[in-house]
Parts: C-alpha cells; sequence; structure tokens
C-alpha cells in the first residue's frame, strides 16, 4: 500500500512528467479557465494566457517547456496564420489590396520609426540592437483573431486589411532578421541577396500554381473521403511550413500562404471548414496561448529597476505605435471608430513573430537580458489589451451591422427565411444539399428541409420509412458545417402537389429542386412536375444541375432576363448568388440589360453585397447562344426566367432551359424562377380566376408571330 502511494506521490511531483497526466492537466485548463473568467468579463485567451503564467516554470512550476508543449504550440501558431489565411474575404482582399498595402506600411513604419530613437538614445543601445528591437514593435501576431472569427465578423473590410498588413510586416520584420543576422556576422552580400530572392520565388510558385492544383484533384477524386479531406490540409499547412523555413523565412508565414492557396477551395459554410476552426479552436490555439503564458517570468519585475524601465518602455512603445498606424488608417480610408479599435486590437498583440526575433538576436549576442525579459512581459500586457480591445470593438460592430436596416439580413427578412429541398433521387442529394447550406442565411433560426414525397399506396408507409432512413445520413453531413436539417416524409397522390402543399404547410420561401431527367421524347423538357410545382407555389425556384462540386467552380455567369427587377423575388435571388460567389471566393458576370443593370447595382450598394461583380449590356435573348463563347467549363450558369403570366416572362424563355441541356452540357447549370406576389393570400383569393386562357392567347399570337419570322428568315434553333 504505501509503495502504491509513493509512487501515487511520485507522479504529481512538480514539474509533471508523465505524459498523459500533462496532457489531462491541459485540457482541464483549456476547459475551465475560460469559464471562470467569463463572469469576470475577461476574454478566454487572456484567461488561458494567464493560467500558462500560473502553472509554467516561472509561476508554480507545475508544467515545464519540453518538446511535447513546444510540438503542440508551433502547431497552434501555425493554426491561427492558417485560419486568418482561410477566412480571409479574397474578393474583399483584392477590391483592397492597396488598403492592406498601405496598413501594412503604417503598421511597420510608424512603430519602426518611434522605437528606434527611444531605443538608441533613451536606453542606449547600439545600432544593430536598436534597430532588431525596434523592428520586432512592427511585428503582431493575430492572437485576437479567435474572438473575431467566433463573433462573425471576420469578413470586415478592417479584418481583412489588418490581416493583409500581418503578412507585409510579418515577412518585412523576418527578412530584416536575417539580413541584421547576416550584417552581424559579416555575411550580407550578393550570394545572401540572390538565395533568398530565388528561394521565395519557388516557395511561392509552389504553393500557388502546384498545391492548388492538387487540392483540386484530391477533392475531386476523393469527393466522398470526407476525413480525407482534413488531414490532406493538414499535410499542407505544414508542408508549406516547412517550405517557407527553407526558403530563409518563418514557417508562420508558410501557413498564412497555405490558407491563401486553399482559400477558394474551403467555403466558409462547409463541413472541412467546420472541423478545422473546431479542432483548432478546442485544440492547438488553447495549447499555443497556454505555451506564451508559460514564457512569462514575473520575477523579472522584481529583478532590478533596469528590467522594470525596458519593459515599461518597450510596452508603451509598442502599443502606441499600433494605435498611432490604426488611427492614421482610420483617417486615411474614414473608417468609423469601431473599425479603428478593431484594427488596432488585432494589430497590437505581439507573440510569435516578436518572440522569434527577440530570442534569434539574444542567442546571436546582439541583444541583453533586459531586452529579452522586457519583451516577454510585453508579449503578456499586449496580449492582455489586445484581446480586450478586440472582444469590445467586434461586439460594437456586430450591434452596428444588426442596426443597419439596409443590411441584406434586414431586406428579406433573413431570421424567419427557410429552404425546402424536395429529394426525387437521392443519388443528387449531396450536392444540392451543400447548395441549399451555402445560399442558407446564417441568422434563419429555420432549418433546411428535406422532403420526400411517397406514393399513396399500399406500401406508402413503408416507403416513408425507407426514405426517412435514407435522407438520416444527411442530416449527418449538415450536422458537420453546424446547419440544422430537418427531415419531412409526407403521403400524397402526386409528388408534385405534395410538395406545393407542403412548402405552405412550412412557409418556405426558397425551392431548390434537382435538373430533372428526360424520360421520353412526349414529355415537356422540364417535365410535369416541376411545371406543376410551379403553377402551384408562388415561391423562389432553383432548379439546379451541378456537374462538379461547388468550389471548382472559377466564376457564376448570370444571364438576367428584361425586366427581372420587377419581379418581388429579384433582391432575394440576387442577394443568394451574392452569398454563394463570396462562399466560393469567385467573381460573378452578369449579363442584363440597362434597367436590370442598374438596379442590381443599386441593391449591391444598399445591402453592402461585398462579391465582386462585373455587369455586361446583353438584349439579344432570342439568340442567347451568343453568350457561349464567354462560358467556359469551370463556369456555374445560372439563368433567371420567370412563370408564364410574370411581369418578366417573355417568349424567348420558354425553350431555353432545354437549349442550356443542349448547348452547355458539360456546364453546372441554374434555372431561377423568382417568386412573384410578395404574400400568398393575394394568389389564394383569386383562386378561381386563372390567368392561363389569356397566357394561352398571349403564347399563341407569339409563336405564330414566330412561325411567320421563320418562312422569311431561316434559324437553326
Amino acid at each position: 500500500m504505501t509503495d502504491f502511494f509513493k509512487h501515487l506521490m511520485h507522479e504529481f511531483e512538480f514539474p509533471l512528467g508523465n505524459p498523459v497526466l500533462v496532457f489531462s492537466l491541459i485540457l482541464f485548463i483549456i476547459l475551465l479557465s475560460p469559464i471562470l473568467l467569463r463572469k469576470l468579463n475577461i476574454p478566454g485567451i487572456i484567461g488561458l494566457i494567464i493560467a500558462g503564467v500560473v502553472v509554467g516554470p516561472y509561476g508554480l512550476n507545475i508544467l515545464e517547456k519540453n518538446s511535447a508543449i513546444d510540438l503542440f504550440s508551433t502547431i497552434g501558431l501555425l493554426y491561427i496564420m492558417f485560419i486568418a489565411g482561410l477566412e480571409l474575404d479574397m474578393n474583399e482582399f483584392k477590391s483592397n489590396r492597396n488598403k492592406s498595402l498601405l496598413f501594412g506600411f503604417f503598421t511597420f513604419i510608424f512603430p519602426l520609426s518611434i522605437g528606434f530613437p527611444v531605443c538608441f538614445y533613451l536606453l542606449g543601445y547600439d545600432f544593430n540592437a536598436s534597430f532588431l528591437t525596434a523592428s520586432m514593435f512592427a511585428t503582431h501576431t493575430l492572437v485576437a483573431y479567435p474572438i473575431v472569427s467566433k463573433l462573425g465578423v471576420s469578413k470586415n473590410q478592417a479584418v481583412a486589411i489588418t490581416v493583409g498588413g500581418t503578412i507585409l510586416t510579418d515577412t518585412a520584420v523576418l527578412i530584416i532578421l536575417a539580413v541584421i543576422m547576416g550584417n552581424s556576422q559579416g555575411n550580407l552580400n550578393q550570394e545572401f541577396w540572390i538565395r533568398l530572392g530565388v528561394s521565395l520565388a519557388i516557395f511561392s510558385a509552389i504553393m500557388f500554381l502546384i498545391i492548388p492544383r492538387i487540392a483540386k484533384w484530391f477533392f475531386r477524386k476523393l469527393e466522398s473521403e470526407k476525413h480525407s479531406h482534413y488531414i490532406f490540409v493538414l499535410s499542407v499547412v505544414f508542408f508549406a511550413a516547412f517550405l517557407a523555413e527553407v526558403a530563409g523565412v518563418e514557417p508562420i508565414i508558410g501557413a498564412f500562404v497555405a490558407g491563401l492557396a486553399l482559400n477558394k477551395l474551403i467555403p466558409h459554410s462547409s463541413a472541412l471548414m467546420n472541423r478545422i476552426e473546431f479542432i483548432g479552436n478546442s485544440l492547438f490555439i488553447p495549447f499555443f496561448l497556454i505555451s506564451v503564458g508559460m514564457l512569462v517570468d514575473v520575477s523579472v519585475i522584481l529583478s532590478g529597476p533596469m528590467a522594470l524601465i525596458v519593459a515599461g518602455t518597450l510596452s508603451v512603445v509598442a502599443l502606441f505605435g499600433k494605435w498611432i498606424a490604426a488611427w492614421f488608417t482610420q483617417l486615411v480610408f474614414k473608417y468609423t471608430k469601431a473599425q479603428r479599435q478593431l484594427i488596432f486590437g488585432l494589430s497590437s498583440a505581439h507573440a510569435a513573430a516578436t518572440l522569434a526575433v527577440i530570442l534569434v538576436g539574444y542567442k546571436a549576442e546582439i541583444l541583453d537580458e533586459n531586452i529579452l525579459n522586457g519583451t516577454i512581459i510585453l508579449i503578456l500586457i499586449t496580449c492582455i489589451i489586445a484581446s480586450f480591445a478586440t472582444e469590445k470593438a467586434a461586439k460594437k460592430i456586430v450591434i452596428e451591422t444588426e442596426e443597419d436596416t439596409s443590411s441584406p439580413a434586414s431586406i428579406n427578412g433573413a431570421q424567419s427565411e427557410h429552404l425546402l429541398l424536395p429529394i426525387a433521387n437521392v443519388e443528387n442529394i449531396e450536392k444540392l444539399l451543400e447548395f441549399s447550406i451555402f445560399i442558407k442565411d446564417k441568422k434563419s433560426i429555420n432549418p433546411v428541409s428535406i422532403l420526400s414525397v411517397v406514393s399513396n399506396n399500399n406500401e406508402a408507409e413503408i416507403n416513408i420509412l425507407k426514405a426517412r432512413n435514407k435522407l438520416e445520413e444527411y442530416v449527418k453531413q449538415a450536422s458537420a458545417s453546424e446547419t440544422k436539417v430537418n427531415v419531412i416524409t409526407t403521403i400524397d397522390h402526386n409528388t408534385a402537389s405534395g410538395i406545393a402543399r407542403i412548402s405552405r404547410e412550412i412557409m418556405a420561401d426558397i425551392i431548390v429542386l434537382g435538373w430533372p431527367r428526360r424520360s421520353g421524347l412526349l414529355n415537356k423538357f422540364l417535365g410535369e412536375k416541376v411545371d406543376s410545382i410551379l403553377n402551384n407555389t408562388d415561391k423562389t425556384i432553383f432548379v439546379c444541375y451541378l456537374e462538379k462540386p461547388l468550389v471548382l467552380h472559377k466564376r457564376i455567369v448570370i444571364a438576367a432576363s428584361p425586366l427581372s427587377e420587377h419581379e418581388n423575388g429579384f433582391e432575394l435571388w440576387v442577394i443568394k448568388m451574392a452569398r454563394l460567389a463570396q462562399e466560393l471566393s469567385v467573381p460573378i458576370q452578369l449579363y442584363s440589360n440597362e434597367a436590370t443593370k442598374s438596379a442590381v447595382e443599386k441593391l449591391f450598394k444598399r445591402a453592402k453585397l461585398s462579391a465582386s461583380i462585373t455587369i455586361h449590356l446583353f438584349v439579344d435573348w432570342d439568340d442567347i447562344l451568343v453568350l457561349a463563347k464567354n462560358i467556359h467549363q469551370d463556369d456555374l450558369f445560372v439563368l433567371t426566367s420567370a412563370r408564364k403570366g410574370a411581369t418578366s416572362y417573355i417568349g424567348a424563355l420558354e425553350n431555353l432551359p432545354s437549349k442550356l441541356e443542349k448547348y452547355f452540357p458539360s456546364n453546372s447549370r441554374l434555372v431561377i424562377y423568382p417568386q412573384q406576389f410578395s404574400h400568398d393570400y393575394t394568389s389564394e383569393r383569386y383562386y378561381d380566376i386563372s390567368s392561363k386562357p389569356l397566357s394561352k392567347g398571349i403564347e399563341t399570337i407569339q409563336k405564330i408571330g414566330k412561325g411567320i419570322e421563320n418562312i422569311f428568315k431561316k434559324d437553326d434553333l
């Protein structure tokens, strides 16, 4: 018994040596520290850093820095940079790259300009030590980025330019580090610059030309192997970090570049993105934050006045330099105070790159112990201030966005938006469900409803059970992207009437249908079922044929019919296409007449849609195939049509879906039928009055007109 207690006591000797016990303790810290400090309104990030201080070698010495903690810490840091690159809105970044460049210049030059004279004249260090310490002020680590991501403001323009600025400043500082090290060792010659330039060029070519092609091939070939996607992405991140190190820059640059390279292939609402964020935020990133705390030596404060003076001076200069940069950025780009505070919060935390610079300088004996200890105190102070500032600013921006009456959410009542996905063929459901998840408003409290209509016969009950069992696995697929899915099975003599009835019962806004297959020459192209759904419902309907996974498309090409801006569902489909473009990080090419062009531009401005759009004038709807030369195989071709009798209905729309199938067989395509009326009761009120006779009459006249025209003009179509 005594041996057992001795063994038990030995296991609990500080610092803990048992890897299982160490891992268990760290998991308890990750679990409890944010919960305990949340009651004091302290961000969870600070809780993890403080916990690291307490349990670290300079605190209670419960844990010591070892290879396992260093490994997890490195993974966490690379993960932060990778997620920042992955969540960056590429369209926003491209349209604001000059702003990112200017912010990068501000956040680099101001701290450097303020820091060098302070270190050289006030603290009395030599040129190399002063310049290296001042360059450390210019770096920043996105420690507070998980706060921005969690509160859902990662797509804000202020975040885009700050993340863009981060990569510029950190790259510049790490190149300065290489230059100063070369200078101190006397190796700063022509060979050094050629080697650095060539290695960075090769690294960039591999990451932006080769890796995306391999990723596309992998995602296409192993579309159903979802767990393999995550392992592949993780492999790319660490391989990129290794390549960056070989190229002569820090691994964090490689992780960020990996995020940029895979950005278009991993949509924000996808299950893969959810897995990446979940594992990072649950495990790897907290490990990194705890390890940052473990570096802080509180006894430094008590070791003498010089250490305190250096630590205080470094912290004040670091924070002041970043605040000035954020203030100038606000003035130049006319940002709000909340956006300025967000820029300051994200860019003021010093951790990874700062530590890399100072440790390399200290080991090379360019910097002394006071600078090293002062920097570690600076890391703690800046991380705490950055976390508070970021959380406060992000919450302000969330409130401002919710109060903005011109936002897409308020335009279309996104809170109650409901999507209905009727399924005839279970094979097609995966891509249609993914499409529905991408276009669904994240603020909607309603689920995506998957509907299966079973024929009303003697085997109806058995068929309902079979349909339910088949659809349940797709509920799991949706839950992986944190989207609620509701499975509905109903009995009806007619599939179309069952879909129409359920759409009214659940008050669906959008019905997403699969592209119907032709079952015979006598059938109309869209088939009687789709035709019947169009006639019996007044919902916005998307008829989809997705030839390949959505992430493999490079553009969304939309042909908007004349007068489509007068349909009630106009705003809805424009916003949904903008949302899809943003999810896939692809541009929109819109072909329309002048009036529709003007309406789309006004809506984009009013709803503050950030998708990249180019509008071309197009009026020749009798010969729409002239667009074929502008449509590539990787495009998603979208056609806006209309129900017969609708404001925007024209005779040319009648056979267009069949032409799409005939002339664009290898393209993914989408036909949109916008909602006509704002309330269902309008059509119910005049249910007995049908517009069909009038529509048929107009249609007949149009056909006679076309027949006469064909006598004088041969038309292959």
